[in-house]
This record gives C-alpha cells, sequence and structure tokens, in this order.
C-alpha cells in the first residue's frame, strides 16, 4: 500500500512542478503577464510538490507518508481556493493590486528574491486568458483538485497499511 501511495505522491509531485513550467515557458517565452493571483497559484504548486516529494521519498515511513500526503491536500485545497477567486472574484475587477495574494508574496519576499517565477506584471483581468476554451483559472482550480484527489487517495492508502 505504501507503494502506490508513493507512486500517487510521485504523480501529484511532477503535475504540480509541470504545471510551474508550463506557466514560466507561457509567460517567458510568450509573453503571458501573470497577475499576483497566479504567481501566488505557482508559490501553492511548489508547495504541494515540495510535500508530495518529500512523502514519495519518505515511502518506508508510514506516519511521514501520510502527513505529507495531509499537507499536499491542504496547499491544492489552498490552491483551488486562489484560483477560484482569481476566477470569479478577481478576474471581475480591472486590478488585483494589494490582495492577499500581493501582501503574502511580498512578505515573504519572493517577488523580489525570485522575480522571473513570482513576479506579478498584469492584473488579473489581463491574467486570464482562456486557453482551448477555459480561462487559466479555471485549468488551475481543476488541477488542484485532482492534486488533492491524489494526495487524499495516499493517505488513505498509508493509513490502511500494517
Amino acid at each position: 500500500m505504501l507503494r502506490r501511495s508513493g507512486s500517487l505522491l510521485l504523480a501529484c509531485a511532477v503535475l504540480a512542478v509541470g504545471a510551474v513550467g508550463i506557466a514560466l515557458v507561457l509567460q517567458h517565452r510568450f509573453d503571458m503577464a501573470p497577475c499576483a493571483w497566479c504567481t501566488f497559484q505557482r508559490l501553492l504548486f511548489l508547495l504541494v510538490g515540495a510535500f508530495a516529494l518529500v512523502g514519495w521519498l519518505a515511502r518506508g515511513s508510514r506516519a511521514t507518508v501520510l502527513s505529507m500526503s495531509v499537507l499536499a491536500v491542504a496547499a491544492a485545497a489552498g490552491g483551488s481556493w486562489a484560483a477560484l477567486h482569481q476566477q470569479l472574484v478577481a478576474a471581475q475587477s480591472q486590478s488585483c493590486a494589494f490582495t492577499f495574494a500581493d501582501r503574502a508574496l511580498m512578505k515573504l519576499r519572493l517577488d523580489e528574491t525570485l522575480p522571473w517565477l513570482f513576479e506579478a506584471t498584469a492584473s488579473c483581468s489581463e491574467a486570464n486568458v482562456p486557453l482551448l476554451g477555459l480561462p487559466f483559472a479555471t485549468w488551475s482550480a481543476a488541477l488542484f483538485v485532482l492534486l488533492a484527489l491524489f494526495a487524499i487517495r495516499a493517505a488513505l492508502l498509508s493509513r490502511n497499511f500494517r
């Protein structure tokens, strides 16, 4: 059971880091400027990926797999909330400056330390362009939900391990 939960956690880590990689390619190669909520979601994807990777690396320890799975679920839930907030609230206004996302990234100094990854350069309405007919925030929310489901399954499998 721990092997299957480890595989799910590895899939979570790859998908989460891959999402950030795609966002960076779209930003730096195709000039799709991110907003504060976009960059905040990157942070949450990286947290999901980090928790899942630690859980995968510790797949011999039931307690660590369980705790990292739960943390990954929490980060993915936060990401779902951030993506839905971007889509339903922030993208509906002309400016999304000085929101929770801005303040969190500034407080952590991520926009200064890693501007290529966390600096917001667009408004939320500008950044939420469609991809295959759906806004980016919707795709992000769907991926966060999938990551949460994978991490929940990994947690349940690790709990049932004897």
